[in-house]
Parts: C-alpha cells; sequence; structure tokens
C-alpha cells in the first residue's frame, strides 16, 4: 500500500473569510486533521460544517504524537496539519511532523493562504524586497539587548513577534537601541480590533504607556538600517547629531542605528567634542 499525504494548510489569521476553497476541500477530504488547540481550530470546522477528527499536535505533544501520525500516513490515510492561525510550523508547532514525514517518503505538499509575516510586512511601507524574519523575541533584558544588537546593523526589513504582555518592556529596550528607526507595530491582524501604530519605539512606547492594557497577538516590522556612506566619519556623524540637539546616550544610541558606530564609540567622541567646546570657551 502506498503511504498517504501529509498537507501543510495555513489557516485565517482572524478573519475566517479568508481561508482559500483549497484549504476547506483539504480539511473536509481528509483522515485526520493535526492542529494546534482542538477548542480553536473547531471553530473554524463548525463555521464551514467541516466534521474530520482531530488530533491535538502542540509543543508538549509534537514529539510522542508523531509516531502516531506517521502510522496513520503508513496506511495510506490523507492528514492535514494546521495551527491556530496562519501557516503552520513557522513559529508554531509541526516541523517535526514535516520532517519525520519527509524522511520516512511521505508526501508532504502544502496549501497556502494566510500568513501572519507577510500580512504585516505587506503593508508596512518599508522595503520588503528582502527581510529578515527572527521568531519571537526573548523573554530577558539581557537576551533582548543582544536580540537588537543584531537589528541595529541589519540592513534588510526586520519582523517578528511580540506577546501582549510583553510589548511594553520589549518597546522600551528598543526605544534605546533603535533611535529614529521606523518602526510599525501591528496587533491583531484582520481581527475586528485590527491596529498599527508606526513610528519610533520611543513614541510607541509612550502610546502603549498611556493604555492600560495591551491585547492581542503582536507582528513587528523594523526597517532597516541606513547604509553608511563611506566618506563620513565619527566625528562628522556625531557633530551632525549634536547640531540636532541630541546629546549623551541619546545622541550614540542615534550614531548607531543611522550610521552604524558602535555607541560607545559615539559616546566617547561626544564627551570629547563638548571638553573641546568647554575649554574654547573658557
Amino acid at each position: 500500500m502506498s503511504s498517504g499525504t501529509l498537507y501543510i494548510v495555513a489557516t485565517p489569521v482572524g478573519n475566517l473569510e479568508d481561508v482559500t476553497i483549497r484549504a476547506l476541500e483539504v480539511l473536509r477530504n481528509a483522515d485526520l486533521i493535526a492542529c494546534e488547540d482542538t477548542r480553536k481550530s473547531r471553530v473554524l470546522l463548525q463555521r464551514f460544517r467541516i466534521t474530520t477528527a482531530l488530533v491535538s499536535l502542540h509543543k508538549f505533544s509534537e514529539s510522542r504524537k508523531v509516531g502516531l501520525i506517521l502510522e496513520r500516513l503508513a496506511a495510506g490515510q490523507t492528514v492535514a496539519l494546521i495551527s491556530d492561525a496562519g501557516t503552520p510550523a513557522i513559529s508554531d508547532p509541526g516541523d517535526r511532523l514535516v520532517k519525520a514525514a519527509r524522511d520516512a517518503g511521505v508526501p508532504v505538499l502544502p496549501v497556502p493562504g494566510p500568513s501572519s509575516i507577510t500580512a504585516a510586512l505587506s503593508v508596512s511601507g518599508m522595503d520588503c524586497s528582502s527581510f529578515v524574519y527572527l521568531g519571537y523575541a526573548p523573554r530577558k533584558d539581557e537576551q533582548r539587548r543582544e536580540f537588537f544588537t543584531q537589528i541595529v546593523n541589519e540592513k534588510r526589513t526586520s519582523v517578528f513577534f511580540e506577546t501582549p504582555h510583553r510589548i511594553r518592556d520589549l518597546v522600551k529596550i528598543a526605544a534605546d537601541m533603535l533611535g529614529s528607526r521606523r518602526i510599525t507595530l501591528f496587533r491583531e491582524l484582520t481581527k475586528l480590533h485590527e491596529e498599527a501604530i508606526s513610528g519610533t519605539a520611543s513614541e510607541i512606547h509612550a502610546e502603549l504607556s498611556a493604555r492600560e492594557s495591551v491585547k492581542g497577538e503582536i507582528v513587528f516590522v523594523v526597517e532597516g538600517a541606513s547604509r553608511v556612506e563611506p566618506e563620513i566619519g565619527l566625528e562628522e556623524a556625531v557633530k551632525s547629531l549634536a547640531e540636532e540637539g541630541l546629546t549623551g546616550k541619546r545622541l550614540a544610541a542615534e550614531a548607531q542605528a543611522r550610521f552604524g558606530f558602535k555607541k560607545h564609540e559615539a559616546y566617547e567622541m561626544f564627551l570629547r567634542i563638548k571638553k573641546g567646546c568647554a575649554d574654547t570657551d573658557k
């Protein structure tokens, strides 16, 4: 008996009407649907009157359930993999199952559709000819600073996820490190309370801090670093920022974000220039 087929099916990020006709057909005709959360997946299936059997496949159960699903596939059955929202196996459970199925010679076919990553990028107004996807932002402050250190010098647009209860702390660190870099924060994409907040990290932090709470999943898009002209030097860059009224650590952060210089070097140059001006005034 030939093996069955594993379909990787993208489902709506929020608006159920975004599901594709092909996705509904595959889900309706499959022998089994592996899903991240059966309660959430039933909302979609009941909306379109799909009665296919469900099995949960989340991050805590994937390792032990992969074998069971492979047995179904080996028996010639068709299995559809879905996540709570968007495309499975992209920062969602499923990558182990996909790898195991491919290693076993099982056909693995995509049923493309909604993705919060490409949805956010498409309306960001930033250069998306190339971009880097960074998954979920780290939880700890030290790791977040390392995370943003990478973004500071990244020429491509960066996109990543964050949860609502951690977003304000994250944006506070971003404000310290990204300077005037343009950012758009997308909340509740395609849902009833969909929102986009654009500006610098400092402006976005002020906006979020004024709210009692922040709800909904968040996609964070950061424009790429400016390409520094080779003829501009550290001293010239620091002087130009000082002329804009920037000083101290804020100036150093801006020198890093805008020109790619290291913050401590920019800060030291600022102090030398400031001292030189003070000596001249004596």
